[in-house]
């Protein structure tokens, strides 16, 4: 799966996992600790030789190549149990083997949730690199015909988060992520409608305030699409697209302006969860929301102290020019509100306080409906995405208090950063709509097997898993 410098919707040449029809293929072995003795005994003296000289003992994530007959190979692959795979169990085979085409010996339970990672393992970012080597792919063959598209599928949404993360702000401002949106309409005939200049301010004045500063190049920008049959419940995707965070005129310092391309995680997210839920045909109205800005320093930038209007009537008092993620969002779900949704789901990179809880691989989850949060967090374990549940505690709404207008956004205490942003967000979501929303990092700052180091989609097959069992 590496990227290219075309749109990210291009189909793979080769799919990394293809229906087995008895093509010849290399076998591959797996192994766990608990059976590796009994495996050992069926093989010959010369190959248990090579494996113990290759140090396998059948833990996770080690491989051993031996011969195999007179002229070929095999692998032995240790996970951690052979009869039920995880999502990652294989990824970093599909990272180390050489090209070529692989099926497992008898392929245990779980396999269809193994060809996500193996497919992930494969994924290369190198739009940029004029060196970039083309790899000849690992292909998986597998009898579990019916489960290689779904996995493919969510496989293909997770790549497209990290390719739109990766992307550098200059090239994947507001208008990049229009065209994104775009694309995707294309392929699944939904419907886009984009509001800008004077028609934003006018209908979203939080996105236009919060992107005003931006170059002509990065205006400022409503995105939104509608898919499906009205008739069906209404599905409302938020993202927070958020394209460069300078953090305003409460400028970040550079340590913490370095990694802001990624701010535009929560759009990256929405969009591609947007895409397999066109793909799957879920029995669903979806409307996808995507406010895209890029908070800029210039002589019109908002001030701390400023006081902005909303879409939905509210006015908030500006406490940090860099709490501007929350802004935007609240005119989005004022807008996706005003349909009356079904579900409401909103992604964010919208915290630090929530890395500071959670780190950086465990995205922060809030949700007004119990049986929403618990749907999310058993599709989370179920799918190896976990996400925390943090509270949306209704002690702290007094800290969004403000003298002057109906919220502030940015309390100065410090307390609960991660929740009181979660209950501005509240304020904004219609009375009595079941809403969740996702404080994900968006980033993997350090690789493991099928998750290079640098974007990341954390909480999407989550959301995911979620959205299959309560419309699919």
């Amino acid at each position: 799966m590496t990227t290219k410098p075309t749109s990210s919707q291009e189909p793979p040449l080769t799919d990394p996992v293809q229906p087995d029809r008895g093509q010849p293929a290399i076998a591959v072995h797996l192994v766990d600790r608990a059976g590796l003795d009994g495996w050992l005994a069926g093989r010959s003296a010369g190959q248990r030789a090579a494996l113990a000289a290759q140090r396998f003992k059948g833990e996770a994530a080690s491989h051993a190549i031996i011969a195999d007959g007179a002229d070929g190979w095999l692998v032995a692959a240790g996970v951690g149990d052979a009869a039920r795979l995880g999502v990652w169990c294989l990824a970093r085979l599909a990272e180390v083997l050489p090209g070529g085409v692989y099926r497992l010996v008898g392929e245990p339970e779980g396999v269809g949730a193994a060809m996500i990672g193996w497919a992930l393992g494969q994924y290369r970012f190198e739009r940029y690199r004029a060196d970039s080597a083309s790899e000849a792919p690992r292909i998986l063959l597998s009898k579990a015909v019916k489960a290689i598209a779904p996995a493919l599928a969510e496989a293909s949404a997770v790549a497209l988060v990290r390719d739109l993360v990766n992307t550098p702000a200059e090239d994947m401002g507001p208008a990049a992520l229009e065209h994104e949106v775009e694309m995707i309409a294309r392929a699944h005939r939904a419907v886009v409608h984009v509001t800008r200049g004077e028609a934003l301010e006018r209908e979203y004045p939080m996105v236009h305030t919060v992107g005003r500063a931006a170059s002509r190049h990065h205006a400022p920008r409503m995105i939104e699409l509608e898919w499906g049959d009205p008739a069906h419940p209404r599905l409302a995707i938020v993202g927070k697209g958020v394209s460069f965070d300078s953090g305003g005129l409460d400028l970040k310092p550079a340590s913490g302006m370095l990694l802001m391309k990624k701010d535009m995680g929560g759009a990256a997210h929405a969009i591609a969860l947007a895409r397999l839920v066109m793909a799957a045909g879920l029995k669903v109205r979806l409307h996808l929301l995507v406010p895209a800005v890029e908070n800029a320093v210039a002589g019109n930038a908002f001030r701390p102290g400023d006081v902005l209007r909303s879409r939905a009537g509210l006015t908030v008092e500006i406490g940090n020019t860099d709490a501007e993620g929350r802004l935007i969002l609240g005119d989005a779900l004022a807008r996706a509100s005003e349909f009356a949704p079904d579900l409401v789901l909103d992604f964010a990179t919208l915290t630090g306080a929530a890395r500071v809880a959670l780190g950086p691989d465990l995205p922060a989850l809030m949700a007004r409906r119990d049986a929403t949060a618990d749907a999310l967090i058993a599709a989370g374990v179920a799918s190896d995405d976990p996400v925390w549940r943090l509270p949306l505690f209704d002690g702290y709404r007094e800290y969004l208090k403000s003298d002057i207008a109906d919220l502030n956004n940015s309390p100065a205490n410090g307390f609960a950063g991660a929740a009181v942003a979660g209950l501005f967000l509240d304020r904004f979501v219609g009375d009595g709509l079941d809403w969740a929303h996702f404080d994900t990092f968006a980033w993997r700052p350090a690789a493991k097997p099928g998750r290079p180091k640098g974007g990341e989609a954390l909480a999407l097959r989550a959301a995911w898993g979620m959205l299959r069992a309560r419309y699919g």
